[in-house]
């Protein structure tokens, strides 16, 4: 099925649950059906029916800058001729990679890789990398400081009230606590951050169970994790079903000393999913959404063109993704 019929098959009030639970993936449905439109009964049938078709999934991620489960290595491929698919197949498989989109542009794939460590890290780039016979090049880009991330994200189909009450003050952007120095997460956080990353919007007393443990116990830690902006929900959707047909990366070469005026400045924007700062040939990498691709255009001229310090710039176009927060996009929830 092609994207524009995809569309087709959901309507705008789809779209308004999916934009509510974008705002907060556990949002209660009382809060979901007032901005909806909706009684709570029609709000969670319409994401049940949703989450049945394979269109949506509420996912709990952790904000790795903030724990020490791990960090982000960015890692831009070059396939060999008519062997990208089958590349990005292979990645997709990986448990150790998050994220894998077939793009266009300076590069095929990209490849998000997470890992405990360094040591973990050289393992997976260069002992075990996978898909070595079917690509020709690899360029890594080390993530190391997040100026907003895809549970942030507001796709705008809401009026802005609706994030103030649906939002937590815990995703804020810059939290007094936002360069603390990341904190371990204790056996319990990390069995429940791995639980609701399968579904984030499991209620507590069906995690306790699953667990074996205290409802009173999972339910404080979940709160703890909460608070401290470590455990985020984000609602895993094609950005086409909200009507946001370009889906691109833009890598930027910004001036050290405007990097942080820079980063501020483009998080701010609409169609940005998540920015975060790198080393490397470039220091500010962003994952972003337009209404149209001919919106580009505008996009670069002005929008990347405004930024403080820019260098250079280059943009990578998606084709598909076939790898988000862990999720296999071809496979059924």
């Amino acid at each position: 099925m092609t994207e524009a019929a995809l569309r087709d098959t959901i309507d705008e009030l789809d779209r308004r649950v999916i934009a509510a639970l974008q705002l907060n993936g556990r949002a209660p449905w009382s809060a979901v059906a007032r901005w909806v439109g909706a009684s709570e009964t029609t709000a969670q049938r319409r994401y049940t029916a949703l989450r049945e078709r394979g269109l949506l999934r509420v996912s709990g991620t952790l904000e790795l800058d903030r724990t020490r489960e791990g960090s982000s290595m960015m890692v831009r491929v070059q396939a060999r001729p008519g062997r990208g698919l089958e590349a990005a197949a292979r990645f997709s498989e990986s448990p150790d990679v998050r994220f894998v989109a077939v793009v266009t542009g300076s590069a095929d794939l990209i490849v998000d890789f997470v890992a405990r460590d360094n040591e973990e890290m050289m393992r997976m780039l260069f002992t075990d990398l996978p898909a070595t016979d079917l690509i020709t090049s690899t360029e890594a880009v080390p993530v190391i400081r997040s100026f907003t991330s895809a549970a942030m994200w507001d796709t705008g189909l809401l009026p802005p009230a609706a994030a103030a009450e649906l939002r937590p003050a815990s995703s804020a952007r810059d939290r007094p606590d936002r360069d603390r120095a990341p904190q371990a997460l204790t056996p319990l956080e990390q069995e429940i951050a791995a639980a609701l990353r399968e579904d984030g919007r499991t209620q507590v007393s069906v995690l306790a169970r699953h667990m074996n443990r205290a409802e009173s116990s999972v339910a404080r830690a979940m709160d703890r994790l909460i608070s401290r902006g470590v455990l985020q929900f984000r609602t895993l959707v094609e950005p086409s079903l909200l009507g946001f047909d370009a889906e691109f990366m833009v890598w930027l070469s910004i001036e050290p000393g405007q990097l942080d005026a820079a980063g501020r400045q483009l998080a701010k924007h609409p169609g940005t999913k998540f920015l975060g700062a790198t080393t490397g040939r470039f220091n500010l990498i962003g994952h972003m959404v337009l209404p149209r691709r001919a919106d580009l255009h505008p996009y670069t001229s002005e929008v990347i063109g405004s930024l403080p310090g820019l260098i250079a710039s280059d943009v990578t176009l998606h084709l598909a993704t076939m790898k988000y927060s862990w999720y296999r996009m071809d496979r059924p929830v």
